[in-house]
């Protein structure tokens, strides 16, 4: 910026004066370049997290955002250079409150159609008027080997609204994206970005990402177990988009692949396609009930097998499948309790909470709402939905009830997870525990760019002069000094004159106001440039550089 405002000045003596053109230009190119220096603060929006690809609209650590901020700040301040700082002021996520992650890390255990039957739920889920609390520890007695005491169990269940009647009830069934992760993905071929990818609500084979492209990717189920079934079929709930050769995709069954999750177990195993009409669906659709009976009594993988080529890639969403036979059928609540084990028996867990599908749907089932697709996202926040939540369900709640909410969560980054918080009743409304704090961190210019910088920069006060007048004014060595800085409100530093203030007496006086009056109690670190009138000849401000070093504050010398 100097270089431009002399070139100005230059200019004019083109017009005024007799130098000549190279003259002019010497002078131009013997300008110090100096850059701006700026002190500023900076708040981070929402659209610098997503520049930093932070869907959570926070920085995970500390560390984190040491090392994404000095990125922003080449952008924001080219025009600034050494000695610059500036203060950002950002989000941090400090973690859940203690003990969520006990409930967020339990084993989970599904129940089984075998497990109903035993409490006398001849179904596929709780009848209305069975209470799943008072069976469920008698399910687990069973079916968790070797527990220990505190160990904990998020039992998860289907529960009937109203009673079940006879028709097609699912032996088998896989939803996304909660069965996700159920499921072998194994890549064939093609680029490993794409091919199958799980949804908010489905799962998504396609291989296009501006043009189709080569591939050939697998979706395999667990093993599904018909033993002792008949009377089965086959249902999916699909959408099927720009397929133009109806090989690309396929629902292929196998009764002897091993599981084993490699490309030579699948070409290993013998297959067998599933006819069905792959006619081109504009958004999910279910299908009719294929006909399974080939398959009864056998033990079976289900795999859904995605293709494409350079110039055809299909897109092909699916949202559930199901293997189904005659039995009782209704509709039925997703449900999870947690239960631990505690002196040689299953016990409900106190003061946890774990989210229904219907209680989701309670809070809205519109296009951004939890019920949509019965999870919370960073689009529909938890702490949105649940004190009004908890209001309504805990009536009578009293000031300072505590409770943990667990619930589904669904993230762009790592898919469908579980997460949780601690609520507390307080002042008459239900307040979330606070995950993410607002704090800041100062970044300065040094050697040619932004790194973290702990230095606060503060200026000497007249309350500060003060202060050294009265702890300083009879010191020895220190008596004119002080008297020409009451006087004139500066530091003379003039070395021939009587009041003259020296390095040494400025970093006493210094040391004293930051640990007594400034920064008591700063820890090892941190630094300080104090900035303070001075006289030299003419009124000035001189700036002095101090770091605490070992409990004691010296000059910074870098």
């Amino acid at each position: 910026m100097k270089k431009v405002i002399y070139l100005f000045a230059l200019v004019g003596i083109i017009f005024t004066g007799c130098n000549p053109l190279d003259d002019i230009n010497a002078e131009i190119d013997a300008i110090p370049d100096e850059p701006n220096v700026g002190a500023f603060e900076y708040t981070l929006i929402d659209a610098d997290y997503d520049r930093f690809d932070l869907s959570f609209g926070n920085f995970g650590s500390e560390l984190q955002a040491k090392d994404s901020i000095p990125l922003l700040l080449e952008e924001l301040y080219p025009l600034y250079g050494e000695g610059s700082s500036v203060l950002v002021n950002y989000d941090l996520f400090i973690g859940s409150a203690e003990g969520v992650s006990d409930y967020t890390g339990a084993t989970a255990y599904q129940l089984t159609n075998d497990d109903y039957a035993t409490t006398g739920s001849d179904a596929f889920g709780f009848y209305p008027d069975v209470d799943a609390t008072n069976e469920i520890p008698n399910v687990l007695g069973a079916q968790i080997a070797d527990p220990v005491d505190g160990q904990l169990v998020l039992a998860t269940y289907k529960q009937y609204f109203e009673n079940p009647v006879v028709g097609l009830a699912n032996v088998y069934q896989a939803t996304f994206p909660d069965s996700y992760d159920d499921f072998e993905l194994i890549s064939v071929s093609g680029p490993d970005e794409l091919g199958w990818t799980v949804g908010a609500a489905n799962v998504q084979g396609s291989a296009f990402n501006g043009s189709a492209n080569a591939l050939e990717e697998w979706l395999i189920s667990p093993e599904v177990d018909l033993t002792g079934e008949s009377g089965l079929s086959f249902q999916i709930t699909q959408e099927i988009d720009f397929l133009g050769d109806d090989t690309l995709i396929d629902i292929l069954i196998s009764t002897d692949y091993n599981g084993g999750g490699t490309v030579a177990d699948v070409t290993a195993a013998n297959w067998t396609a599933i006819s069905f009409d792959k006619t081109i669906y504009g958004s999910l659709t279910t299908s009719e009930d294929f006909d399974f009976s080939a398959y009864e009594g056998e033990t079976v993988h289900v795999g859904l097998k995605y293709s494409s080529t350079d110039n055809d890639s299909p897109r092909w969403r699916v949202q559930d499948f199901a293997v189904r036979t005659i039995g009782v059928t209704g509709d039925t609540d997703s449900k999870g309790e947690y239960f631990v084990y505690d002196g040689g028996s299953w016990e409900e867990a106190e003061d946890v909470y774990y989210l229904s599908n219907s209680d989701y749907d309670s809070m809205g089932e519109g296009n951004g709402q939890p019920g949509a697709f019965n999870n919370f996202s960073s689009s529909t926040p938890a702490d949105n939905y649940l004190p009004t939540f908890l209001s309504i369900s805990y009536p009578f709640a009293q000031e300072e009830d505590q409770i943990f909410v667990i619930y589904k969560y669904f993230s762009s980054n790592s898919g469908a997870g579980i997460r949780g918080n601690s609520y507390m009743f307080i002042n008459g409304a239900w307040m979330p525990h606070e995950n993410v704090i607002s704090t800041s961190l100062q970044f300065g210019f040094t050697d040619g760019e932004w790194v973290p910088d702990n230095t606060i920069r503060y200026m000497i006060t007249a309350g500060n002069f003060d202060y050294i007048e009265t702890n300083y004014a009879a010191t020895v060595g220190f008596e004119d000094a002080v008297s020409s800085m009451a006087n004139f409100g500066n530091f003379d530093r003039r070395p021939s004159n009587d009041a003259y203030w020296s390095n040494d007496m400025i970093l006493t006086v210094f040391a004293d106001l930051l640990e007594n009056v400034i920064a008591p109690g700063a820890a090892d670190d941190q630094k300080y440039v104090i900035a303070v009138d001075i006289y030299d000849g003419s009124n000035g401000i001189e700036e002095f550089s101090l770091i605490k070093t070992a409990g004691e504050w010296i000059y910074n010398v870098e």
